[in-house]
């Protein structure tokens, strides 16, 4: 039979990955997902409403927190609605949209996490030429940068995928759809397909991740210099935090792309998904912005004009 009429025949796929305990699965994923929104919108509200904000390293953390609300809304939606139905089916073609989405978002945060990266070794290094050097034209350009990278990337990807031929086992062992998972399913050589795949994880994936671990050594070479402790401690806080979410997102996104190999318990390569595409953007929030005396004021000064004590809002005031 020609591959066409395999992938043809291809009506549906089912996902494996949701274990008997259905309810615990549901309540997890609404509860992430809920998180997520709240914390990511919230962030992304104050930043564009207050002018004091309009400030190179918050436009990147504004477009972060877009990013991160519609990467979340690719898979947990769908995997909440999967878990809860207990209809783990998913047609080819809403596969394949998954699959679009979910790679051209993560490729754009692979890229924007470098951006900011290279934003804070310019404000850090060289801050007489930051304004210049940072100007609304530049950041513009990078943050849209970015988002074009990560969907032309996943444009090959799709394109790849969509032209294998599947044959009769159709079970993806995972919670969504993406392009590895779908690649052991194929009946057919997929060495040209692991080989795109391969080579443009290295690019969006390892390339960014090296230039913001030289980007950071730049940088904390620069901090030693700084006479004052207080100084030294301020410049510390800003980059650790990013270091910290830049850290478990390339090496989880890494290993899925480019580390498992034939043998490799699929269990580990789920669980490494759902941290580089939930725990990213939960914590995204958290250690970017929540932690950052500017936007919290702001954020505080938000809540006070709707009524709402830093009472109500446990544990954020308090990161």
């Amino acid at each position: 039979m020609e591959p066409d009429n395999y992938t043809a025949a291809v009506k549906d796929f089912t996902l494996l990955g949701f274990p008997d305990r259905q309810i615990a699965l549901s309540f997890l994923f609404l509860l992430l997902y809920v998180l997520i929104l709240a914390g990511n919108l919230a962030i992304f509200t104050v930043i564009r409403s207050n002018p004091h904000l309009h400030k190179p390293m918050y436009f990147f953390l504004s477009n972060l927190s877009l990013l991160d609300i519609c990467y979340s809304s690719t898979t947990l939606p769908s995997m909440l609605a999967n878990s809860v139905s207990r209809n783990t089916v998913i047609s080819f073609h809403q596969c394949l949209v998954q699959l679009y989405f979910f790679v051209s978002l993560g490729g754009a945060e692979c890229l924007l996490l470098a951006i900011m990266a290279y934003d804070r070794y310019i404000a850090i290094c060289n801050p007489l030429r930051y304004p210049t050097v940072m100007n609304q034209r530049a950041c513009w350009q990078l943050a849209a940068g970015s988002w074009l990278g990560g969907f032309l990337n996943s444009v090959l990807h799709t394109l790849m995928t969509s032209n294998l031929p599947f044959c009769m086992d159709r079970k993806i062992n995972h919670y969504f759809c993406d392009v590895p998972p779908l690649l052991r399913l194929a009946c057919t050589n997929t060495y040209t397909s692991k080989t795109l795949l391969y080579v443009v994880s290295v690019f969006l994936g390892m390339s960014p991740f090296v230039f913001v671990v030289i980007s950071y050594i730049r940088i904390i070479s620069t901090i030693l210099k700084i006479r004052s402790a207080e100084g030294r401690r301020k410049a510390f806080s800003t980059c650790s935090s990013h270091l910290i979410v830049v850290t478990v997102f390339y090496v989880t996104a890494n290993f899925n792309y480019i580390g498992p190999g034939p043998g490799d318990s699929f269990d580990l390569v789920r669980l490494s998904s759902m941290l580089y595409s939930g725990l990213t953007p939960l914590l995204n929030p958290v250690i970017y912005c929540l932690r950052n005396k500017e936007v919290k004021a702001a954020l505080t000064k938000a809540l006070q004009k709707r009524n709402v004590t830093p009472k109500q809002w446990p544990m954020v005031f308090n990161l």
